[in-house]
């Protein structure tokens, strides 16, 4: 019996389901880990926290020694500032329309905050959203590695810098993201290379518009093993925190890395070979394929095939595993940050099972 089983059953009779279980022991091994490794290759960690969107996780991360966080977006930042977390980059486009440019701004006169640009229009929105103060608001130039999102020309960063310094804002370094590193256990170190290639280049283009990139900050969790470069000061990991599936699959964790599962009751038998959980789209979020399965039912070969809103369809394979009526079984998703926006707290325990405690997802339903 793994760590997951053991912990789910003795948690059985005191949860309700669907709930996502989360192991504080292997969450924090993960922690430790990950830090233990940004030490040894003289990093900064700058966990990003739309992962977890939890004030206690995003606690530990600083304890274990995180210089500070990574937020998605503006409510993100609003929540963990309000807790006290006073160094947050926004590694994302932001433009600053409604509400946001004086929500930026007050963020900006009460904690340090950093910024992702890359274009000069969001330059200047930002800018004019300071107002008399841009000088309080730090920016960070987000450049193309070959993932194909938002990101400038590594080449084109100085520009953009110098655009954000004649503006008043404070450009600091610049950033990307290897995004294409997701796309199969090879993908990994090719885009982690392609990573170093883009960060030299826009370094480099600062240091020629005479602006220093004092910070350079790579990210992801897929990644993050092979960002080693010397030009590379910060990495920006979210999922290691908790792992999953997708990351399992890429050879990024192992299976006893993974610290959140989806507690599920088989509520229905009657198709031959099948049984039907409680567990649906609006549990797992949509991540999956019917080549990969939706989630997977931790120690065994059994992949939850089709999703409804609230119906998970677990085809069960050769090899004796019935699972009848009533009985709870632990769900691992394929990626797991869709999965933690659908509840408002995790039931927190160890792989013994023999604690329980629940943390509020602080930062869930904050998307701008």
């Amino acid at each position: 019996m793994n760590r997951i089983q053991r912990a789910l059953e003795a948690l059985v009779e005191r949860v309700d389901t669907p709930a996502p279980i989360v192991l504080v022991d292997v969450m924090q091994d993960n922690i430790d880990r990950m830090q233990a490794f940004a030490t040894q290759h003289n990093l900064d960690v700058r966990p990003h926290v739309k992962t977890h969107k939890c004030v206690e996780i995003g606690r530990r991360q600083l304890k274990a020694g995180a210089v500070g966080i990574t937020a998605g977006n503006v409510g993100e930042a609003e929540v963990f500032a309000a807790a006290g977390f006073d160094d947050i980059f926004l590694a994302y486009p932001i433009w600053p329309s409604g509400t946001k440019g004086p929500r930026i701004r007050k963020l900006a006169e009460t904690i340090r905050l950093r910024i992702g640009v890359d274009n000069v229009a969001a330059i200047n929105a930002l800018a004019d959203a300071m107002g008399a103060e841009p000088e309080r608001l730090q920016v960070v130039i987000e450049v193309d590695c070959g993932a194909r999102r938002s990101g400038a020309p590594p080449e084109a960063a100085g520009d953009l810098a110098l655009a954000a310094h004649k503006r008043g804002l404070v450009p600091v370094g610049v950033f990307t993201y290897p995004g294409h590193g997701s796309a199969g256990p090879d993908a990994r170190k090719r885009a982690a290379d392609d990573q170093d290639a883009a960060l030299t280049v826009a370094v480099r283009s600062l240091s020629a518009a005479g602006i220093t990139a004092e910070v350079v900050s790579a990210g992801s969790t897929p990644t993050v093993e092979f960002a080693t470069s010397s030009v590379i000061t910060e990495i920006r990991p979210g999922e290691y925190v908790f792992n999953d599936l997708n990351n399992t699959r890429l050879g990024a964790c192992t299976e006893d890395q993974i610290a959140l599962f989806v507690a599920g009751t088989v509520v229905s038998d009657w198709v031959p070979d099948q049984v039907i959980l409680d567990i649906g789209t609006k549990a797992l979020g949509r991540e999956g394929s019917p080549e990969i399965g939706y989630g997977a039912v931790a120690g065994t070969n059994a992949i939850l095939s089709k999703l409804n809103e609230y119906h998970g369809f677990l085809p069960l394979p050769a090899g004796g595993f019935r699972p009848g009526v009533g009985t709870v079984l632990p769900v691992v998703p394929n990626h797991v940050c869709p999965v933690v926006v659908n509840f408002e707290e995790y039931i927190v325990t160890d792989s013994t099972g023999t604690t329980l405690e629940r943390w509020p997802v602080d930062a869930r339903g904050f998307l701008n």
